[in-house]
């Protein structure tokens, strides 16, 4: 982009880093739904290893988000997100012609960092970087875009699979990475306001946190850890979970395909509320909403959309209060570097997740597995409670005092 040329608006910005999100998402966290079996079938490879590559992605990202905060804060979000694309494109090459699980493995490592890089916490930061305290509506409109990743990616990876196979499928992705994510990004997300714009702060935007702020911080990081374990949780064990209630596999998957509807109409609803309340209430009602999805399922009752719909429409506004909730805690000066350093317990926790849940199926049956569901759930509730006492003083992304 030229130097003399006018900034893109915010919904031109929003909707290139919305199809950046697409791409990133349905690219790395949802492909296994759909290759890992064809790959499985395909090379002989231990599907629990082909899984696998996903959690291993998934810290290498944890590991990186700290560092790809610090770039944020410091240089803008292109550059980390023009980063991504090209990570994301070279480790979909090592996937393709990979000849080895070793060097499959490697090239989840590759993505782990263009995730890293280009999830949603850098896009988060990104916006933040872009426009401080006025970012919350950005944030909550990305997140509209970024619930179609599954959509729209599930189905083209099935059809790619169907048509070139799963080899050719990552290379595809390769390709939409080079020739729609990157030239997005470089054209379309504008560079960093100059340091200027942050003049007596921005030392201080990686710097200690007063006693008041290190205990917000440690609830929001408990928060992202419960949640990403609950929502990783149900990802991945939901049809065996609904299937041990006695619900055919096909039933289950229609149950299951619920819930992205459900996602989508409650960011909807939040969107139509402006931003008239504070970030902390979308969490704790997030919280609530998840709490009694679970609830109802884990108590066996008869009315299993009903419970998918409203655990849906939870996880839906979790989505946007994570990315909402610690610019209102912490002020945008702070944002990028914070997000960055709250996105590791979080990546962690959803690495871990799939394993945890399969040792609760396997020693405790479904019962235990959705005990351990609510109880999560419950104790994420009272993390969510807990912020509001113990938020810092600060003005948050809507301009209301914290």
């Amino acid at each position: 982009m030229r130097s003399d040329a006018p900034a893109p608006g915010r919904l031109t910005v929003i909707s290139a880093l919305g199809v950046v999100e697409i791409l990133a998402w349905g690219s790395s966290f949802y492909l296994p739904a759909v290759l890992a079996g064809p790959i499985a079938a395909d090379t002989g490879w231990p599907l629990t290893w082909v899984v696998g590559g996903l959690s291993i992605g998934l810290l290498v990202a944890a590991i990186a988000s700290p560092r790809v905060g610090i770039a944020i804060h410091r240089h803008g979000g292109r550059p980390v997100l023009a980063s991504a694309a090209l990570l994301l494109a070279a480790g979909h090459v090592v996937l393709g012609l990979a000849p080895n699980l070793p060097v499959f493995l490697a090239g989840w490592v590759l993505l782990g960092l263009g995730m890293g890089c280009g999830l949603y916490d850098p896009a988060f930061a990104t916006l933040g970087r872009l426009y401080g305290a006025g970012a919350r509506p950005a944030i909550t409109t990305l997140t509209l875009w970024g619930g179609f990743a599954s959509t729209v990616c599930w189905p083209l990876s099935a059809f790619l699979v169907e048509q070139v196979g799963w080899r050719h499928a990552c290379l595809a992705y390769t390709g939409l990475h080079l020739v729609v994510t990157l030239p997005l990004v470089l054209g379309l997300i504008p560079g960093a306001p100059e340091p200027e714009t942050v003049k007596g702060e921005g030392q201080h935007a990686d710097g200690p946190l007063t006693p008041r702020e290190r205990r917000a911080y440690r609830l929001m990081a408990g928060v992202l850890v419960l949640g990403g374990t609950v929502m990783t949780l149900v990802s991945v064990h939901l049809i065996a979970l609904l299937q041990a209630r006695g619900v055919a596999l096909a039933a289950a998957v229609s149950y299951g395909a619920l819930i992205g509807p459900a996602q989508v109409g409650a960011r909807i609803v939040e969107m139509a509320n402006k931003g008239r309340h504070h970030p902390l209430w979308t969490l704790t009602v997030a919280m609530a909403l998840v709490v009694l999805g679970l609830a109802i399922l884990a108590a066996g009752v008869p009315a299993v959309g009903l419970a998918l719909v409203l655990y849906g429409a939870g996880n839906g506004i979790y989505s946007i209060a994570r990315g909402t909730v610690p610019l209102a805690l912490f002020g945008p000066v702070r944002y990028p570097v914070l997000v960055g350093r709250l996105a590791r317990p979080g990546l962690i926790a959803q690495a871990v997740a799939p394993s945890l849940g399969a040792v609760a199926l396997t020693y405790g049956g479904a019962d235990a597995a959705y005990g351990l569901l609510v109880a999560l759930a419950l104790a994420n509730l009272g993390l969510a409670i807990a912020l509001w006492r113990a938020r810092p003083d600060v003005v948050d992304g809507s301009g209301a005092t914290g």
